[in-house]
């Protein structure tokens, strides 16, 4: 019906900053469930799954990889994975004198860190909403608002993450703000030394022909590093490899961390060996299934984000920068999950595609589902007493098997699924009004 769309062009003109309802809504939701966060956390003294269950550990990662910029044995002690920048970073932004002792006597000392956090968060907010704004003005609000105030930023913030640092980055990088390959360039090399596992959705530039930006980015990144190493002192390749083999073998055994907040249902395949008594909450019979099915759901994903990269090589007009980067990351973190909060870079560019088509559609809202704050208990496996940093007095939180354990990574397949089948129709679709591209040459 043509009277539709162009009643619907008449309201982005007129009304620019009134978002479809659907996204209104599911915005609200979002909101609605931090509000009863926040509400949870006025009455208990803690915050409510899956927030980090050592309450008194809040800021974590920030001020434990702190530590470690303010004092020697960061890569043969400690056996860090992250690249030296994110110590020189944080010897920057940091109180030296409060690491004299430990990372939780830093936590009330370092003003400059606690700053430092707050400060990131916002300027991520801020880049959100100029990068929502220029690619639509009508999505621009809603997107912003559950972006800010939903579940990947907030865990983010409450661990104290350096993605918080990568995500301004990011959103430079593979966002509408910046056009220049150079700034471009510098922001992903930014983003990969921070985040090495950065450099998947940079692929999309290669896919894309668009070699100049690649080279950019590369010399960059490999500048980056070696200065950053050079002011470090260590950090090397090997030191990292190895170190990185050994934090693999690590986190096997810290299961419930990972089950937790994944992006993964691998994570939940851990349980089976695990001291966790999961035949009490679980029938056998869902376990034997999801070991059945797991294995197939990512070989699957996996499949699919190859021919949609194939399919990206071959008409490398069809898709968008942002799509390329979304699937290809996004069948990494169904593959194996490098943390909850990681759902932040899926999320944004789940939210650079148009309110336009069912494909689109359903990515937004899962993405606006994965943004919704809190979970739904199952079952309870740990009843803990202990101290509450951000409250500042003792409270007994309980953790255990929740619906988003299954839920989430199953959200993520969902998007990286319909975002990929129509990425191959539109391959399709291409391949009819153009010849496919097999050189090297930019289309």
């Amino acid at each position: 019906n043509p009277v539709k769309p162009a009643a619907q062009r008449m309201i982005a003109r007129t009304r620019p900053y009134l978002p479809p309802l659907p996204e209104a809504l599911l915005a609200l939701a979002v909101m609605a469930s931090f509000g009863l966060a926040a509400l949870f956390f006025a009455r208990n003294g803690y915050l409510p799954q899956p927030f980090i269950f050592d309450t008194n550990d809040t800021f974590m990662d920030w001020f434990n990889t702190s530590y470690w910029a303010n004092n020697p044995g960061t890569y043969d002690v400690w056996r860090s994975i992250y690249p030296p920048l994110s110590f020189v970073f944080l010897n920057i932004f940091s109180v030296h004198d409060c690491y004299l002792q430990s990372p939780f006597f830093a936590r009330d000392c370092d003003w400059i860190g606690r700053s430092a956090i707050v400060v990131l968060y916002m300027l991520d907010v801020a880049l959100l909403w100029l990068a929502f704004r220029r690619n639509c003005r009508r999505t621009a609000i809603p997107r912003t608002l559950a972006f800010a105030v939903g579940m990947p930023l907030l865990f983010t913030l409450e661990r104290g993450n350096l993605i918080l640092a990568a995500l301004a980055a990011f959103i430079l990088a593979h966002g509408p703000l910046v056009r220049s390959p150079l700034w471009r360039g510098l922001a992903n090399a930014l983003a990969i030394n921070f985040k090495p596992y950065l450099v998947i959705p940079s692929a999309a530039l290669a896919l894309k022909r668009k070699w100049r930006a690649l080279e950019l980015a590369g010399i960059a990144t490999v500048a980056i590093y070696l200065i950053t190493l050079a002011l470090v002192g260590s950090g090397s390749p090997l030191a990292l490899l190895s170190n990185t083999v050994n934090w693999v073998q690590f986190v096997s055994g810290q299961v419930w961390n990972e089950v937790n907040y994944s992006t993964s249902y691998a994570s939940l395949l851990m349980l089976r060996q695990a001291q966790v008594p999961l035949l009490e909450f679980v029938p056998s019979r869902v376990i034997e299934r999801i070991e059945f099915v797991v294995p197939l759901l990512i070989r699957a994903t996996q499949v699919l984000a190859l021919a949609v990269a194939a399919g990206a090589w071959l008409q490398p007009r069809a898709l968008t920068h942002a799509r390329l980067a979304l699937i290809l990351i996004g069948a990494y973190f169904v593959s194996q999950s490098p943390g909850g909060y990681t759902q932040v870079f899926i999320v944004f560019l789940v939210f650079l595609e148009p309110w336009q088509g069912l494909a689109p559609k359903l990515a937004i809202v899962g993405a606006y589902l994965l943004s919704l704050v809190g979970d739904w208990p199952l079952a309870t496996v740990m009843q803990l007493n202990l101290e509450s940093w951000l409250s500042g007095h003792p409270v007994s939180p309980s953790f255990g098997l929740t619906v988003c354990h299954f839920a989430r990574p199953g959200v993520i397949i969902l998007i990286v699924w319909v975002l990929g089948a129509d990425s191959l129709v539109r391959v399709a679709k291409a391949h009819l009004e153009y010849r496919p591209n097999l050189g090297l040459a930019p289309a």
